[in-house]
């Protein structure tokens, strides 16, 4: 079975911790917006009237499943792809802490954008500058801070365990994000989460992601994303 998955042709964004899933276990995708009359397919889909529509993008197609939400999709590709645990206890505590990682990846936008994403950038640069400085202060310690912990108590190299996960590659997301919009801030802040950053070298380093990394399915970091790099934000 070849997976379709629809997302934004031209951001990384949300749908990117679904690519980086599948690259990690070598499945079969197409990243549908990306290709001739893509976009309108997905549109289609997300105005039908019967069925189960998905409310935005990403969602996944897999035969006659339609999934939607990034850490939904997530748990239905980790059982399926060795990126999860067996039990249900542990694919349960997995999908929280992909939960979790949903919750920051909000206020990460939320910095360029805490008036609303229905506002230009420009529009709101000021309260932007004020949120950023919140987010650093508070939250970025609040957040990665947890995740080092696990990391830390895991008893492996990986935020469960020895297995990697969907959640560790989430986390490479994360820190590769933070590092293209705030170069300056999470230079300073490396040293207080070691493991993660760790983490994400070594997820960097795995055969399937660094091709992935290094080949043109991977879109770039720009300003149309999430993760955007903006100087005055960057303290």
């Amino acid at each position: 079975m070849k997976y379709e998955l629809y997302y934004w042709p031209e951001i990384q964004g949300r749908g990117e911790y679904v690519r980086l899933a599948l690259e990690e276990a070598g499945a079969a995708y197409v990243d549908v917006a990306r290709g001739p009359r893509g976009t309108a397919a997905m549109m289609k889909m997300m105005d039908a009237h019967t069925g189960t529509p998905p409310f935005a993008p990403p969602f996944l197609k897999a035969g006659k499943l339609v999934i939607g939400q990034t850490a939904n999709i997530l748990l239905y590709l980790g059982a399926r792809h060795g990126l999860a645990p067996k039990t249900e206890a542990g694919r349960l505590w997995l999908h929280q802490l992909q939960l979790t990682i949903t919750d920051f990846v909000v206020e990460i936008h939320d910095t360029h954008h805490p008036l609303g994403p229905s506002l230009y950038y420009e529009d709101q640069k000021a309260p932007a500058k004020r949120r950023t400085a919140d987010f650093w202060e508070e939250r970025v310690p609040k957040y990665l801070g947890y995740f080092e912990r696990l990391l830390d108590g895991s008893g492996g190299t990986h935020v469960t365990g020895r297995r990697l996960t969907y959640v560790d590659l989430s986390l490479f997301q994360i820190v590769d994000g933070l590092r293209y919009a705030f170069p300056r801030r999470m230079k300073a802040f490396e040293k207080d989460v070691p493991g993660l950053v760790g983490l994400h070298d070594r997820i960097a380093a795995r055969p399937n992601i660094k091709a992935y990394l290094e080949s043109e399915r991977r879109i770039p970091f720009n300003e149309q994303g999430i993760f955007r790099r903006y100087r005055e934000l960057d303290g």
